[in-house]
Protein backbone atom coordinates (compact mmCIF):
# COMPACT_ATOMS: atom_id res chain seq x y z
CA UNK A 1 0.00 0.00 0.00
CA UNK A 2 2.75 2.41 0.95
CA UNK A 3 4.35 2.31 -2.47
CA UNK A 4 1.02 2.79 -4.25
CA UNK A 5 -0.11 5.72 -2.07
CA UNK A 6 3.33 7.32 -2.40
CA UNK A 7 3.05 7.23 -6.20
CA UNK A 8 -0.43 8.76 -6.08
CA UNK A 9 0.77 11.55 -3.75
CA UNK A 10 3.62 12.30 -6.15
CA UNK A 11 1.21 12.49 -9.09
CA UNK A 12 -1.12 14.82 -7.16
CA UNK A 13 1.79 17.10 -6.23
CA UNK A 14 3.04 17.15 -9.84
CA UNK A 15 -0.41 17.98 -11.21
CA UNK A 16 -0.88 20.74 -8.62
CA UNK A 17 2.39 22.33 -9.77
CA UNK A 18 1.24 22.11 -13.39
CA UNK A 19 -2.14 23.61 -12.46
CA UNK A 20 -0.38 26.58 -10.83
CA UNK A 21 1.55 27.20 -14.05
CA UNK A 22 -1.51 26.95 -16.31
CA UNK A 23 -3.48 29.21 -13.94
CA UNK A 24 -0.74 31.84 -14.05
CA UNK A 25 -0.60 31.61 -17.86
CA UNK A 26 -4.38 31.94 -17.98
CA UNK A 27 -4.27 35.17 -15.95
CA UNK A 28 -1.48 36.62 -18.10
CA UNK A 29 -3.30 35.69 -21.32
CA UNK A 30 -6.53 37.16 -19.93
CA UNK A 31 -4.84 40.49 -19.27
CA UNK A 32 -3.24 40.58 -22.71
CA UNK A 33 -6.51 39.43 -24.29
CA UNK A 34 -8.47 42.41 -22.96
CA UNK A 35 -5.90 44.87 -24.31
CA UNK A 36 -5.64 43.10 -27.67
CA UNK A 37 -9.41 42.85 -28.09
CA UNK A 38 -9.79 46.54 -27.27
CA UNK A 39 -7.13 47.49 -29.84
CA UNK A 40 -8.67 45.26 -32.53
CA UNK A 41 -12.18 46.60 -32.02
CA UNK A 42 -11.04 50.23 -31.66
CA UNK A 43 -9.49 50.24 -35.14
CA UNK A 44 -12.62 49.08 -36.97
CA UNK A 45 -14.50 52.45 -36.96
CA UNK A 46 -11.44 54.16 -38.45
CA UNK A 47 -11.18 51.47 -41.14
CA UNK A 48 -14.86 52.00 -41.94
CA UNK A 49 -14.42 55.77 -42.31
CA UNK A 50 -11.31 55.29 -44.43
CA UNK A 51 -13.29 52.97 -46.65
CA UNK A 52 -15.96 55.65 -47.09
CA UNK A 53 -13.36 58.18 -48.21
CA UNK A 54 -11.93 55.69 -50.72
CA UNK A 55 -15.39 54.97 -52.11
CA UNK A 56 -15.98 58.64 -52.79
CA UNK A 57 -12.51 59.28 -54.19
CA UNK A 58 -12.82 56.46 -56.71
CA UNK A 59 -16.01 58.07 -58.04
CA UNK A 60 -13.99 61.16 -58.99
CA UNK A 61 -10.84 59.48 -60.33
CA UNK A 62 -10.00 56.99 -63.05
CA UNK A 63 -9.10 54.04 -60.82
CA UNK A 64 -8.07 51.91 -63.81
CA UNK A 65 -4.91 54.02 -64.11
CA UNK A 66 -3.61 53.22 -60.64
CA UNK A 67 -1.08 50.34 -60.50
CA UNK A 68 -2.29 49.11 -57.10
CA UNK A 69 -5.73 48.48 -58.61
CA UNK A 70 -4.44 46.64 -61.69
CA UNK A 71 -5.85 43.12 -62.06
CA UNK A 72 -3.38 40.86 -63.87
CA UNK A 73 -3.50 37.18 -64.88
CA UNK A 74 -2.48 35.30 -61.76
CA UNK A 75 0.79 33.46 -62.38
CA UNK A 76 2.53 33.96 -59.02
CA UNK A 77 0.95 34.69 -55.66
CA UNK A 78 2.45 36.04 -52.45
CA UNK A 79 0.85 34.79 -49.21
CA UNK A 80 1.57 36.59 -45.94
CA UNK A 81 1.07 34.24 -42.96
CA UNK A 82 0.37 36.00 -39.64
CA UNK A 83 0.97 33.27 -37.03
CA UNK A 84 2.12 33.26 -33.40
CA UNK A 85 5.57 33.10 -31.83
CA UNK A 86 4.48 30.74 -29.04
CA UNK A 87 2.26 27.70 -28.75
CA UNK A 88 -0.23 26.64 -26.06
CA UNK A 89 -3.10 28.35 -27.87
CA UNK A 90 -5.22 25.37 -28.85
CA UNK A 91 -5.77 24.62 -32.52
CA UNK A 92 -5.21 28.24 -33.62
CA UNK A 93 -1.92 27.66 -35.47
CA UNK A 94 -2.94 24.22 -36.70
CA UNK A 95 -6.03 25.57 -38.46
CA UNK A 96 -4.14 28.55 -39.87
CA UNK A 97 -1.17 26.58 -41.20
CA UNK A 98 -3.48 23.97 -42.72
CA UNK A 99 -4.83 26.76 -44.93
CA UNK A 100 -1.28 27.84 -45.83
CA UNK A 101 -0.36 24.28 -46.84
CA UNK A 102 -3.28 24.17 -49.30
CA UNK A 103 -1.66 26.76 -51.61
CA UNK A 104 0.07 25.58 -54.77
CA UNK A 105 3.77 25.30 -53.92
CA UNK A 106 4.85 25.84 -57.53
CA UNK A 107 3.41 29.32 -57.95
CA UNK A 108 3.21 30.64 -54.40
CA UNK A 109 5.73 32.68 -52.44
CA UNK A 110 5.39 33.15 -48.70
CA UNK A 111 6.12 35.85 -46.16
CA UNK A 112 5.88 34.90 -42.48
CA UNK A 113 5.23 37.02 -39.40
CA UNK A 114 5.48 34.73 -36.40
CA UNK A 115 7.86 31.92 -35.47
CA UNK A 116 5.31 29.11 -35.78
CA UNK A 117 4.51 30.00 -39.39
CA UNK A 118 8.18 30.40 -40.30
CA UNK A 119 9.08 27.00 -38.85
CA UNK A 120 6.15 25.30 -40.58
CA UNK A 121 6.96 26.79 -44.00
CA UNK A 122 10.67 25.97 -43.62
CA UNK A 123 9.82 22.39 -42.66
CA UNK A 124 7.69 22.03 -45.81
CA UNK A 125 10.46 23.69 -47.89
CA UNK A 126 8.14 26.37 -49.27
CA UNK A 127 9.60 29.44 -50.95
CA UNK A 128 9.92 31.93 -48.10
CA UNK A 129 10.85 35.42 -49.30
CA UNK A 130 11.00 37.18 -45.92
CA UNK A 131 10.34 36.70 -42.22
CA UNK A 132 9.24 39.68 -40.10
CA UNK A 133 9.03 39.87 -36.29
CA UNK A 134 5.64 40.79 -34.85
CA UNK A 135 5.46 41.92 -31.19
CA UNK A 136 2.68 41.08 -28.76
CA UNK A 137 1.17 44.55 -29.15
CA UNK A 138 2.03 45.53 -32.74
CA UNK A 139 2.12 49.19 -33.73
CA UNK A 140 1.59 50.58 -37.19
CA UNK A 141 5.34 50.99 -37.67
CA UNK A 142 5.81 47.25 -36.97
CA UNK A 143 3.38 46.11 -39.67
CA UNK A 144 4.26 48.89 -42.12
CA UNK A 145 7.44 47.04 -43.16
CA UNK A 146 5.32 44.00 -44.09
CA UNK A 147 2.84 45.97 -46.20
CA UNK A 148 5.64 47.98 -47.80
CA UNK A 149 7.41 44.76 -48.82
CA UNK A 150 4.16 43.42 -50.31
CA UNK A 151 3.59 46.62 -52.30
CA UNK A 152 7.14 46.48 -53.68
CA UNK A 153 6.74 42.86 -54.76
CA UNK A 154 3.43 43.61 -56.48
CA UNK A 155 4.57 46.79 -58.27
CA UNK A 156 7.77 45.12 -59.46
CA UNK A 157 5.71 42.43 -61.19
CA UNK A 158 7.29 39.56 -59.24
CA UNK A 159 3.84 38.56 -57.99
CA UNK A 160 0.39 39.20 -59.45
CA UNK A 161 -1.61 38.82 -56.25
CA UNK A 162 -0.96 39.32 -52.53
CA UNK A 163 -3.05 37.47 -49.95
CA UNK A 164 -2.89 37.81 -46.17
CA UNK A 165 -3.67 34.65 -44.19
CA UNK A 166 -4.52 35.43 -40.58
CA UNK A 167 -6.91 34.44 -37.78
CA UNK A 168 -9.92 36.73 -37.63
CA UNK A 169 -11.14 37.62 -34.16
CA UNK A 170 -14.90 37.10 -33.82
CA UNK A 171 -15.25 36.74 -30.07
CA UNK A 172 -13.40 35.21 -27.14
CA UNK A 173 -14.46 31.66 -28.03
CA UNK A 174 -14.47 31.86 -31.84
CA UNK A 175 -11.53 32.67 -34.11
CA UNK A 176 -11.36 31.52 -37.70
CA UNK A 177 -8.58 31.51 -40.32
CA UNK A 178 -9.27 33.99 -43.12
CA UNK A 179 -7.47 34.60 -46.42
CA UNK A 180 -8.00 38.21 -47.54
CA UNK A 181 -6.78 39.62 -50.83
CA UNK A 182 -4.56 42.64 -50.20
CA UNK A 183 -3.42 43.36 -53.76
CA UNK A 184 -4.78 44.20 -56.22
CA UNK A 185 -7.16 46.33 -54.16
CA UNK A 186 -10.69 45.20 -54.81
CA UNK A 187 -13.62 47.59 -55.42
CA UNK A 188 -14.61 49.28 -52.19
CA UNK A 189 -17.89 48.31 -50.58
CA UNK A 190 -19.39 49.60 -47.37
CA UNK A 191 -21.20 47.57 -44.71
CA UNK A 192 -24.90 48.25 -44.66
CA UNK A 193 -26.32 50.07 -41.66
CA UNK A 194 -28.04 47.80 -39.09
CA UNK A 195 -31.78 47.96 -38.81
CA UNK A 196 -33.28 50.00 -35.95
CA UNK A 197 -32.86 48.15 -32.69
CA UNK A 198 -30.36 45.69 -34.26
CA UNK A 199 -27.03 47.35 -33.63
CA UNK A 200 -24.07 45.07 -34.28
CA UNK A 201 -22.38 43.78 -31.15
CA UNK A 202 -18.60 44.20 -30.70
CA UNK A 203 -16.70 41.11 -31.80
CA UNK A 204 -19.57 39.71 -33.87
CA UNK A 205 -19.51 39.13 -37.62
CA UNK A 206 -20.24 42.21 -39.71
CA UNK A 207 -23.58 42.53 -41.52
CA UNK A 208 -24.00 41.94 -45.23
CA UNK A 209 -22.57 44.54 -47.60
CA UNK A 210 -24.29 46.83 -50.03
CA UNK A 211 -22.89 48.82 -52.91
CA UNK A 212 -21.14 52.13 -52.36
CA UNK A 213 -23.77 53.95 -54.40
CA UNK A 214 -26.49 52.79 -51.99
CA UNK A 215 -24.47 53.45 -48.83
CA UNK A 216 -23.03 56.90 -49.56
CA UNK A 217 -24.74 60.23 -49.51
CA UNK A 218 -23.70 61.43 -52.94
CA UNK A 219 -22.49 64.92 -52.18
CA UNK A 220 -19.90 66.58 -54.38
CA UNK A 221 -16.55 66.99 -52.64
CA UNK A 222 -13.61 69.04 -53.84
CA UNK A 223 -10.20 67.33 -53.68
CA UNK A 224 -6.98 69.32 -53.63
CA UNK A 225 -4.71 69.05 -55.51
CA UNK A 226 -6.95 66.50 -57.28
CA UNK A 227 -8.71 63.13 -56.84
CA UNK A 228 -5.91 61.14 -58.48
CA UNK A 229 -3.24 62.75 -56.30
CA UNK A 230 -5.32 62.07 -53.20
CA UNK A 231 -5.79 58.48 -54.33
CA UNK A 232 -2.04 58.08 -54.84
CA UNK A 233 -1.43 59.11 -51.23
CA UNK A 234 -4.34 57.37 -49.55
CA UNK A 235 -4.11 53.93 -51.17
CA UNK A 236 -0.71 53.03 -49.64
CA UNK A 237 -1.97 54.25 -46.26
CA UNK A 238 -5.08 52.12 -46.73
CA UNK A 239 -2.90 49.04 -47.34
CA UNK A 240 -0.67 49.80 -44.35
CA UNK A 241 -3.69 50.14 -42.08
CA UNK A 242 -5.34 46.97 -43.46
CA UNK A 243 -2.27 44.88 -42.58
CA UNK A 244 -2.09 46.59 -39.18
CA UNK A 245 -5.75 45.78 -38.47
CA UNK A 246 -5.22 42.15 -39.52
CA UNK A 247 -2.23 41.90 -37.16
CA UNK A 248 -4.36 43.27 -34.31
CA UNK A 249 -7.04 40.68 -35.09
CA UNK A 250 -4.40 37.94 -35.14
CA UNK A 251 -3.03 38.98 -31.75
CA UNK A 252 -6.50 39.26 -30.21
CA UNK A 253 -7.27 35.78 -31.54
CA UNK A 254 -4.00 34.39 -30.16
CA UNK A 255 -4.48 35.70 -26.61
CA UNK A 256 -8.15 34.69 -26.58
CA UNK A 257 -7.33 31.16 -27.74
CA UNK A 258 -4.48 30.86 -25.22
CA UNK A 259 -6.67 32.07 -22.35
CA UNK A 260 -9.37 29.53 -23.23
CA UNK A 261 -6.80 26.73 -23.65
CA UNK A 262 -5.12 27.48 -20.31
CA UNK A 263 -8.48 27.70 -18.53
CA UNK A 264 -9.40 24.31 -19.96
CA UNK A 265 -6.04 22.90 -18.85
CA UNK A 266 -6.49 24.30 -15.35
CA UNK A 267 -10.01 22.87 -15.08
CA UNK A 268 -8.82 19.48 -16.30
CA UNK A 269 -5.97 19.52 -13.77
CA UNK A 270 -8.35 20.27 -10.91
CA UNK A 271 -10.64 17.45 -12.00
CA UNK A 272 -7.68 15.07 -12.25
CA UNK A 273 -6.56 16.09 -8.74
CA UNK A 274 -10.06 15.29 -7.42
CA UNK A 275 -10.04 11.88 -9.12
CA UNK A 276 -6.56 11.03 -7.82
CA UNK A 277 -7.48 12.20 -4.30
CA UNK A 278 -10.51 9.92 -4.36
CA UNK A 279 -8.36 7.05 -5.61
CA UNK A 280 -5.77 7.79 -2.89
CA UNK A 281 -8.43 7.70 -0.17
CA UNK A 282 -9.83 4.42 -1.51
CA UNK A 283 -6.39 2.78 -1.60
CA UNK A 284 -5.57 4.11 1.88
CA UNK A 285 -8.89 2.88 3.25
CA UNK A 286 -8.39 -0.53 1.66
CA UNK A 287 -4.92 -0.71 3.18
CA UNK A 288 -6.19 0.16 6.63
CA UNK A 289 -8.98 -2.42 6.33
CA UNK A 290 -6.46 -5.08 5.30
CA UNK A 291 -4.22 -4.27 8.27
CA UNK A 292 -7.17 -4.48 10.68
CA UNK A 293 -8.13 -7.86 9.24
CA UNK A 294 -4.57 -9.12 9.66
CA UNK A 295 -4.52 -7.96 13.28
CA UNK A 296 -7.90 -9.61 13.98
CA UNK A 297 -6.78 -12.83 12.32
CA UNK A 298 -3.58 -12.88 14.35
CA UNK A 299 -5.47 -12.37 17.61
CA UNK A 300 -7.89 -15.20 16.76
CA UNK A 301 -4.97 -17.50 15.90
CA UNK A 302 -3.29 -16.76 19.22
CA UNK A 303 -6.48 -17.67 20.99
Amino acid sequence: MAANTRDIRRRIKSIKNTAQITKAMQMVASSKMRKAQGAALAGRPYAEQLNKVLVDVQRHADVTLHPLLEVRPMRRELVVVLSTDKGLCGALNTNLLREATAYDAQRTYFVSAGRKGQQHLARLKRRLLADFPLPDAPALRDTRVISKFCIEQFLSGKVDKVTVLYTQFINTLIQKPVARTLLPISPFDLPSAPKPGEAAQPGEAQPAKETAAEALDHNDYLYEPGPMQVLNRILPHYLHFEVYQMALDARASEHSARMVAMKSASDNAQQLIKDLTLEYNKVRQAGITTELLEISTAQIALG
